[in-house]
């Protein structure tokens, strides 16, 4: 498995995954900037992703959802904030309603993505920033570590293809 760790920091409200992958950085960048890549991936093999929009400019939008195994809908939305491609992406991350509408009654976090040259393949680092304890504690209850790392665990299959 490519996931090396995943570190909760409750002092400083981040949660960081770091994952090590043997291919170019170029190729790891396509899997977030391409959106048939991307829901191969985003979302753990139980949940998989339909990405919607996909639009990785700064003040651009993601929005997708995750279909659950008995046929259950969760959507989400990304706002980008800033790209570097190949090697920095950032945006806000959060839920949506059924119409795709933000909720406000959930938590939101800052996500931010790293790609460098690492050991001759490429290492990947996801920041998630939360704005309290309470979000960060919240995210972690419903299974967001877990989550991420069954998510990032599905990339090496798709970068082996």
């Amino acid at each position: 498995m490519s996931v090396t760790s995943v570190d909760k920091d409750l002092d400083h409200l981040t949660l960081t995954l770091i994952a090590d992958f043997a291919a170019p950085l170029e190729r790891v960048w396509r899997l977030w900037a391409d959106p048939r890549q991307l829901e191969r991936w985003w979302g753990p093999p139980t949940y998989p992703a339909t990405v919607e929009e996909h639009d990785l400019t700064p003040g651009g939008e993601v929005t997708y959802y995750m279909t659950g195994p008995e046929g259950d809908r969760h959507r989400g939305w990304w706002r980008i904030t800033s790209v570097g491609e190949p090697t920095a992406l950032e945006f806000t991350d959060g839920f949506a309603d059924d119409d795709g509408k933000p909720k406000d009654d959930m938590p939101t976090m800052s996500v931010r993505v790293r790609l460098s040259a690492h050991d001759g393949g490429t290492r990947m680092e996801m920041r998630s920033l939360f704005e309290s304890r309470e979000q960060m504690e919240q995210m972690v209850s419903m299974g967001m570590e877990e989550g991420l790392k069954e998510a990032v665990g599905q990339i090496d299959a798709l970068l082996a293809a």
